[in-house]
């Protein structure tokens, strides 16, 4: 469970009910059919930029950004490491037992065709297209999510020329001009905060989530290719760790 984002999502719509609530009632911001126009308008024009499938995805990837499980980069060195000694001393047929082992098909597989014996540039291949193939799903939710941020105000604005036009049409009654006025706002104000307190952020955190993966396959490929080339398990080690943040790299503490 990522605390940060329950946080962040619990503490934004707080902060906001809390400002209503101070100056008047919350009943005053809740307006059905600028709930329509803004969050149906959103949905509509991401199933036009996106494939159906793409734009449903959506909902399966948000979840990633409350709950996230992502092995460590530090423990896939470590692991890889063991596995290039192991390679080194028993041979690249005593590794086949870490097939079954690892959890990550990704890293399974490239074992599986060193075990088999496939060749350096075959295996580099493979990897690089699975590895481009998988960004391009895990980017798929961050574009669906930076659009809908982008058209949450739109229709907001929309829905908000929608109601002036409503109100200018009944300017001979005029105890309606400000109760319209105020409905014709309402939109504005639910496309803003959709979009800068959902879809933009969660955007965000998406990518961020997709660096994480890519980072982990980028160190296991290098790390299968070293393995599969006879490198020293050290110099890979060495190869490896400059995919870790600063903090988590050795001596961080001593220098600071």
């Amino acid at each position: 469970m990522d605390i940060s984002s329950v946080i962040g999502v619990v503490s934004g719509f707080g902060f906001v009910v809390g400002t209503i609530l101070l100056g008047g009632s919350l009943m005053a911001f809740v307006d059905i059919p600028s709930i329509v126009i803004v969050f149906g308008g959103c949905a509509a024009s991401s199933m036009i930029a996106f494939p159906l499938a793409d734009f449903l995805s959506v909902f399966k990837t948000s979840i990633k950004v409350f709950i996230f499980k992502i092995q460590p980069p530090e423990e896939i060195i470590n692991n890889l490491v063991e596995i290039s000694n192991k390679a080194r001393k028993g041979g690249l047929l005593s590794i086949e037992s870490d097939i079954q082992s690892t959890p990550d098909p990704y890293l399974a597989q490239a074992l599986q065709m060193t075990v088999d014996g496939v060749k350096t540039g075959d295996i580099a291949a493979i990897m690089q297209k699975k590895m481009s193939l998988t960004k391009k799903n895990l980017d798929t939710g961050v574009k669906v999510f930076q659009g809908m941020g982008s058209y949450g105000p739109a229709f907001g604005m929309i829905g908000t020329l929608i109601g002036l036009v409503q109100m200018l049409a009944n300017l001979d009654d005029p105890s309606s001009i400000g109760p319209a006025m105020a409905v014709a706002m309402i939109t504005t104000f639910y496309g803003a905060l959709i979009a800068n307190l959902i879809f933009i952020p969660m955007a965000e955190k998406l990518s961020g989530r997709n660096e994480e993966e890519i980072t982990n396959m980028n160190i296991i490929f290098e790390g299968i290719i070293s393995i599969r080339e006879g490198e020293h398990p050290k110099l890979m080690e060495d190869k490896l760790r400059i995919y870790l943040s600063d903090k988590k790299k050795p001596g961080k503490d001593a220098k600071a």
